[in-house]
């Protein structure tokens, strides 16, 4: 069913999410979900904020319900998925796999979950987790929060 208005008060945060990739191409509607799982997996305990912006549909994984909190996000366009880290900058890159020159944010686009379990790519996780202002959660499950959809936005189909 498609998120609208008028139903998205009544879905549950999985299933408004469930919308929002939905509205992508289907392969790229395919990455977003394993991506997430694999995503969910390394990260159990948290939090995951899901911002349906202008131009991305950003999924952030973090300790608190604050975006300056997130280890990692995943930034879907209509050309694929990245992983972004919020503050890549200063993170030790000696396999120069982070992508991005601007003064905070660097990402690397995944082509597919796999990605996300290259060593370089776990260590990058791992030192976006140590450098984390607020730690993640040792025990519980994390959940799925809504935390913005823009009203105008971009296609999300080439």
């Amino acid at each position: 069913m498609p998120v609208t208005a008028k139903n998205s008060a009544t879905l549950s945060p999985a299933a408004r999410l469930a919308g929002f990739v939905a509205r992508y191409d289907p392969a790229v509607g395919r990455l977003v979900r394993a991506t997430r799982a694999a995503m969910r997996r390394r990260f159990p305990t948290t939090l995951e904020l899901v911002y349906d912006n202008y131009q991305f549909l950003a999924i952030g994984y973090s300790a608190s319900e604050r975006a300056s909190d997130c280890i990692a996000s995943l930034a879907v366009s209509p050309k694929g998925v990245a992983l972004s880290f919020y503050y890549g900058a200063t993170l030790p890159d000696p396999q120069h796999v982070l992508q991005g020159s601007g003064n905070q944010n660097r990402f690397i686009r995944l082509t597919s979950a796999a990605t996300l379990s290259a060593p370089a790519v776990v260590a990058l996780l791992r030192a976006a987790m140590a450098q984390a202002r607020t730690p993640l959660p040792s025990t519980g499950r994390g959940r799925t929060i809504i935390k913005s959809v823009s009203a105008r936005q971009r296609p999300r189909r080439p």
